[in-house]
């Protein structure tokens, strides 16, 4: 009979939650600029009266998985492991608990996410309701004498229709001492009847320092070189507030994809042809999925700076100097209308797999017009 292979044999499947080779939520130490957040936790942790479910609320990249695991590894730390003084959410480096939370091997953590199929070598586009059925096995088991279990959800806007209702099933009825933490970047998006039976965690974007830490952490661990400082004037007005949208940037070359949209959007309303075929053909084939959705969440949120910068004057000055001149008063529902039409083309190319070049060049050609007024 052949044997099993080993754990260090089998590959490791890719995780739908993982941004390229940077750190996971799980392998990440220090959680920057959500203090409010962790001070919450600890204290219900202190208090042995932990609410059952919480909601793990704000934009995304900006810790909330992080946080997730840390209250995962202080809920499930033996009592040796945690700081000495029992406050905070730290426990020991490199204890048990640590260990198999971050080998995904804790029998007290179970962790439902999008799934990967090594046939197709894609992800499920949503969280599939068995993901989630595996949670009444999961509930089953005892936790131990005075033990915790936890189920995290990463995130929860994913789960399908039929997911999202048998998780219902088990907030609606939960076992004793299990903590449910679900991540989610649009609350609105989940069922009412869900958010009801969670207590909410508002979480913000990060401050520019704390995004500079964060990111650097990360950049650190993965053993890539760190911005210089002209770059980070770019970046941080880009990141938005998340260190995620950050990383993304900086690995996929956001930096230079936005140099190049400034460009053709400063020669407005004359639209130069050249460079906007040359970006189309750029991004045209299936390989260059990443950088072309990075293009369009980029060129979209440009369209919408611009647009903000028309309707209140305020913005960065070269946002605002390039909206008077484009954005007449008159024009300015115009432009609105153009942000809601690009952003439902983008949804239709991806979900039908449409031509991404005509999409390119289509939504230049409507701005073109758009800007001659």
């Amino acid at each position: 009979m052949a044997r099993a292979p080993l754990a260090a044999e089998i590959e490791a499947l890719p995780e739908a939650d993982r941004l390229d080779d940077f750190p996971h939520p799980r392998e990440t130490r220090a959680l920057y600029g959500q203090e409010g957040a962790q001070s919450v936790f600890a204290e219900s942790l202190a208090s042995g009266r932990m609410h059952h479910a919480w909601l793990l609320a704000g934009p995304s990249g900006i810790g909330k998985a992080t946080l997730a695991y840390q209250i995962a590894r202080a809920a499930l730390a033996e009592a040796d492991e945690r700081d000495m003084f029992g406050q905070g959410l730290a426990i020991e480096p490199n204890c048990r608990t640590d260990r198999t939370i971050r080998a995904l091997s804790h029998p007290s953590l179970c962790v439902i996410r999008r799934t990967y199929d090594p046939k197709t070598k894609r992800f499920s586009q949503f969280i599939p309701v068995d993901e989630v059925r595996k949670l009444k096995g999961f509930l089953a088991l005892s936790a131990g004498e005075g033990g915790r279990r936890i189920v995290i959800v990463d995130s929860a806007d994913e789960l399908n229709q039929n997911a999202a209702n048998a998780l219902l099933k088990s907030l609606e009825e939960p076992p004793g001492r299990t903590v449910f933490l679900l991540v989610t970047s649009s609350p609105g998006r989940l069922l009412s009847t869900i958010r009801s039976r969670c207590r909410v965690i508002s979480m913000p974007a990060l401050s520019d320092s704390d995004l500079r830490r964060a990111a650097s952490q990360a950049l650190t661990t993965a053993e890539k070189s760190i911005p210089e400082a002209h770059e980070w004037e770019n970046l941080i007005p880009l990141a938005g507030g998340s260190v995620g949208r950050a990383l993304i940037l900086l690995g996929g070359g956001g930096l230079a994809l936005q140099a190049r949209i400034d460009q053709i959007l400063g020669g407005l309303p004359k639209l130069d042809l050249r460079a906007v075929h040359a970006l189309s053909d750029e991004l045209q084939p299936m390989a260059q999925d990443r950088k072309f959705q990075l293009f369009m969440d980029l060129f979209q949120t440009s369209l919408g700076r611009l647009i903000s910068a028309a309707a209140t004057g305020e913005g960065v000055s070269r946002d605002v100097e390039l909206s008077r001149r484009l954005i007449k008063p008159e024009r300015l529902a115009t432009f609105a209308e153009l942000w809601e039409t690009l952003a439902r083309d983008k949804a239709d190319t991806v979900t039908l797999n449409l031509d991404r070049k005509s999409l390119i060049l289509g939504s230049f050609a409507r701005l073109e017009a758009a800007s001659r007024g």
